[in-house]
């Protein structure tokens, strides 16, 4: 059995910008994930997303599958994708649609795959919205983890991995029955997150749990609680990587609860081009850089292209 955690909740509208960053500093380095407060993104605007994401997942098998997944966008059935490359099942039970970079040429628009206007006259301009809010939350949070870390708010933005950063938005829905065939599979199985932050909103529905120490066995697995308004933050492994391990890019995973689940992730990952090394205030003669500089593409294709089989 899980026991809960008490993760820290930092409020995004505090007056004391510098207690704020100390806060996701601890946050960061004690557990890898934390809530935000006062993060901008209407309440409202939420429950559109998740009214629109259900629309979407109630449709039949062959009509969702008619968006199924091109460049990394579009729709993904259960099973289509392992987390955890050692479970002994062939992939894990939730179905998920991706929505990329939403840039302002023609040609990076149609990366993308939308549901007809059609059926869902609102669901494009309802991603796009949530996007681009989120988006600023997000931007908001890196800076409060540069100060953090003892460098300029704007830090992330001068080495230019926030201009065009990858962007990827994925709507999940996680099945509430289980076949006996599936018994011990997981809902997401265990996996770290590939780039800079993560934010993530549910619909309340528990399953959520995080590991924080990769390397115990066995491994300790905790429940992460929802609380209402608050958006949940994770550490991915690109700033695990800048950080030399200051900050932990957590395992997590889902757990079935025999209760459908949705959420809303969002992932904020540097611009295709930003080379991750490690920043000079994270490392010394006596710890020096555990990981050699890569191109952040480089590093989250090859974790993409290993989850998908």
């Amino acid at each position: 059995m899980a026991g809960g955690v008490d993760l820290p909740v930092v409020d995004l509208a505090s007056p004391d910008p510098r207690a704020a960053a100390a806060s996701v500093r601890q946050a960061c380095v004690e557990h890898g994930f934390f809530y935000v407060t006062n993060h901008g993104v209407d309440g409202a605007l939420i429950e559109a997303v998740f009214a629109e994401s259900k629309g979407f997942f109630d449709l039949p098998m062959e009509e969702k599958m008619k968006l199924q997944r091109r460049n990394y966008r579009g729709y993904t059935p259960p099973y289509a994708e392992k987390l955890d490359a050692s479970s002994e099942f062939v992939g894990d039970l939730k179905e998920s649609f991706y929505i990329g970079p939403i840039g302002e040429s023609d040609l990076q628009n149609d990366l993308n795959q939308w549901p007809s206007e059609e059926c869902f006259p609102s669901w494009k301009e309802t991603m796009k919205l949530y996007i681009a809010t989120v988006l600023d939350t997000s931007k908001r949070i890196l800076s409060l983890i540069a100060l953090g870390l003892d460098l300029d708010a704007e830090f992330f933005h001068k080495i230019g991995a926030l201009d065009c950063p990858s962007t990827f938005l994925r709507l999940l829905h996680y099945p509430g029955e289980v076949n006996e065939s599936d018994c011990g599979n997981y809902g997401a199985s265990a996996h770290s997150d590939y780039g800079a932050i993560t934010l993530l909103v549910t619909d309340g529905t528990p399953g959520l749990q995080i590991c924080r120490e990769k390397d115990r066995d066995p491994q300790l697995w905790e429940d992460v609680h929802h609380i209402d308004g608050a958006l949940i933050v994770n550490i991915g492994d690109l700033l695990e990587r800048w950080t030399n391990c200051v900050f932990r890019s957590t395992l997590h995973r889902v757990v079935s609860v025999g209760k459908e689940r949705y959420s809303v992730a969002f992932f904020l990952d540097p611009n295709y081009d930003t080379v991750v090394r490690c920043i000079e205030s994270c490392c010394s003669e006596a710890d020096p850089p555990r990981f050699p500089p890569i191109r952040s593409s480089e590093y989250i294709t090859g974790r993409i292209n290993s989850t998908y089989k």
